[in-house]
């Protein structure tokens, strides 16, 4: 399902024949450790229109989480069954893990004018774009430096020192994908950081192609009273 430009649209929703919008999708990327989960956080906290895309995953509950929550943990067959039916908006191995999007609740979340958040890499955004390119907004986040990426990684305790490296050594290829983003912010203060994707996401939200009816809206108001 993907919007084909909603500004156009001549239905209108509601009983005041005003203007809805259609929802959109707020992807973040970034290297592990560069601070997406972090402003993905903070924009939910602060946004009641926003909600989150919980993906499914077939690696291991780490203590602090919660499953439904933070993910859905399936197992292997689960998963691969999922893929195969088309139930996944996107999915990805990563560190031999599977994760994934489930379709459905997405796709009814951006017809009811709610925009969901997606914490993904790389991968799983080309796949967002393939589908829903017109839904989609997406933004990398880079870290100040390399060395403050692996303190960061370091000082976080979730990780082995063995998965640290690990982690440091795929953060350049998944670098290298910078240009295929609509937005870049560089991490350098975390305050700032949410206030900057505060910002696109209200922009975003005031494209016309995503205000479901705006044609008829503004043929009313030229009308002659």
């Amino acid at each position: 399902m993907s919007n084909s430009g909603g500004g156009d649209r001549s239905a209108d929703r509601g009983p005041d024949r005003g203007v809805a919008r259609r929802g959109l999708m707020l992807v973040l990327s970034s290297p592990s450790g560069a601070g997406k989960t972090t402003i993905s956080r903070a924009l939910l906290e602060g946004d009641g229109n926003l909600t989150l895309s919980i993906s499914v995953t077939t690696r291991e509950k780490r203590p602090s989480e919660k499953d439904g929550v933070d993910y859905h943990f399936i197992d292997r067959a689960q998963f691969d069954a999922m893929a195969k039916a088309g139930d996944l908006l996107e999915h990805a191995e990563v560190f031999d893990n599977g994760y994934g999007t489930p379709r459905a609740d997405v796709e009814r979340a951006l017809a009811a004018g709610r925009d969901v958040l997606f914490d993904i890499d790389w991968q799983g955004t080309q796949q967002l774009g393939e589908k829903m390119r017109d839904d989609l907004v997406s933004v990398f986040i880079l870290p100040p430096s390399t060395e403050e990426l692996e303190r960061r990684l370091h000082s976080r305790a979730q990780d082995s020192d063995e998965t640290v490296r690990a982690r440091m050594a795929t953060a350049a290829d998944e670098m290298s994908h910078w240009r295929e983003y609509d937005y870049i912010i560089v991490n350098r203060d975390i305050g700032e950081s949410v206030r900057q994707a505060r910002s696109i996401l209200e922009a975003e939200r005031l494209k016309r192609d995503r205000q479901v009816g705006l044609r008829n809206f503004v043929e009313r108001l030229r009308r002659p009273q």
